[in-house]
């Protein structure tokens, strides 16, 4: 694997640590560690973490002409080129869209569940259980944390509903919802004093239920089993918290310092991107999900160094008629693409195992629509970074027919993961091409 040479530093300065040591090394998991002695007939476990942009991509610029091994990345896809061999372009995958209802509010809630058209919320969009909380019930008893869900949501007007600023739902009206301030993301993660404290809750809780139990009824009693379960599910949250610690300590993260409405769009991005490697390397969860931006919200977006003045993200898609509010979204689009590349470099410099962080991670870019300009959901645009512990054969271009399903990756990565789910959404079974012999 070619090397990729990153600073010391590179993956802590977004949250804001200050440690000079060869922290790559100490950041993964021990057992997990390039060379450690208790490495042997220990197997790295898979991950799988998203990242969303919003409002679908300039189609024109987005889309390679040829396929396979070879083929020539497009315009907004340049980026890949230092990181190509780690990558899976994947063409011609969607969904089916429900007429009648926001097209917005569906690409982001539907984007990783591709609910049927008749699966219908109390507020009529299509909502159904996402693969990502699929794929943390597999994992989750493994970790502190069964997912964790971050924002890169820059606005603080919430002129938006909960449906624009979300992609992970535990169910058709229950949402997983995203965290977008840093130091929140760095406590409930690092802050390992306000687990204990809660621990101390949770002690007299199971305390007041024994005492209880021999007053109860059978009806009763297994009602309190049932919370009892749920009480020590929570308690071995808690200690797996208090396990990680040693790795956590050795690492020895500090808080952000600057509010992230004080951040610029490259540094929030790349802050919450670093919070997920973090909590992916240290093994505090295996699924995460990362919006870089919420869907539509017309308001204006500063993005630095790349527009002199703020942008409106979805008012420009319904002008691509003009060259050069087409060229903007381009731009854009390729700005999404370097952030999501400097978060794979990372990945790719944390040794673990025989190999590194990436390699044992499946890191997915998309969004809900293939163009935020008429609303369409057909080709919608699609990378995988690593390859999943060798299940994955990366650095291709495959373009499928027309109408296949983005659902049936979804049955496809649940598989990789070590689920076995037949079916998912609309799916109509796995893509075997991209798995590796």
């Amino acid at each position: 694997m070619k090397s990729l040479q990153l600073s010391r530093r590179t993956v802590l300065r977004g949250v804001g640590a200050t440690l000079a040591l060869p922290l790559l090394d100490i950041m993964s998991p021990s057992c997990c560690r390039a060379g450690s002695s208790s490495q042997a007939g220990v197997t790295p476990p898979r991950r799988a973490a998203f990242f969303y942009i919003p409002n679908g991509v300039v189609q024109s610029a987005w889309n390679p002409v040829d396929t396979g091994e070879t083929f020539t990345l497009s315009p907004t896809l340049q980026p890949l080129e230092t990181v190509r061999e780690h990558v899976l372009v994947l063409s011609n995958i969607g969904r089916v869209k429900t007429p009648g209802t926001d097209g917005h509010a569906q690409a982001s809630t539907c984007w990783l569940s591709t609910a049927a058209p008749d699966e219908l919320s109390p507020d009529g969009y299509p909502l159904k259980r996402t693969i990502d909380q699929v794929i943390a019930d597999h994992t989750g008893h493994e970790t502190a944390f069964r997912s964790l869900e971050l924002s890169c949501n820059p606005y603080a007007d919430n002129r938006e509903s909960i449906y624009f600023d979300n992609i992970s739902w535990y169910g058709g009206s229950h949402v997983a919802r995203s965290l977008r301030d840093p130091q929140q993301v760095f406590n409930r993660l690092f802050r390992v004093e306000q687990h204990i404290s809660s621990r101390s809750v949770l002690d007299l809780v199971m305390q007041d239920a024994r005492s209880l139990n021999p007053r109860l009824g059978q009806r009763d009693r297994e009602k309190l089993e049932e919370y009892t379960q749920a009480v020590r599910t929570v308690e071995q949250q808690i200690e797996r918290v208090q396990q990680r610690q040693d790795d956590i300590r050795q690492l020895n993260p500090q808080t952000p310092v600057k509010p992230w409405q004080a951040m610029h769009r490259d540094e929030f991005i790349q802050v919450m991107g670093d919070l997920m490697i973090l909590a992916l390397q240290t093994d505090l969860t295996r699924v995460a999900t990362l919006m870089t931006a919420p869907e539509r919200w017309s308001s204006p977006l500063k993005v630095e160094g790349w527009f002199e003045r703020p942008i409106e993200h979805h008012s420009l898609t319904h002008g691509q008629a003009n060259d050069g509010v087409r060229n903007d979204l381009a731009k854009l689009d390729r700005f999404h693409l370097e952030q999501f590349v400097h978060l794979v470099q990372k990945m790719a410099a944390v040794p673990e195992g025989e190999g590194s962080l990436l390699d044992n991670t499946m890191f997915m870019l998309g969004s809900g629509l293939s163009s935020g300009e008429l609303h369409e959901c057909t080709n919608l645009p699609t990378l995988i970074a690593g390859r999943a512990a060798g299940r994955l054969k990366t650095g291709q271009h495959v373009r499928y027919p027309t109408g296949t399903p983005i659902a049936n990756l979804w049955v496809t990565l649940a598989n990789i993961m070590g689920i076995k789910q037949d079916r998912f959404g609309d799916s109509t079974g796995p893509l075997q091409e991209i798995e590796a012999a």
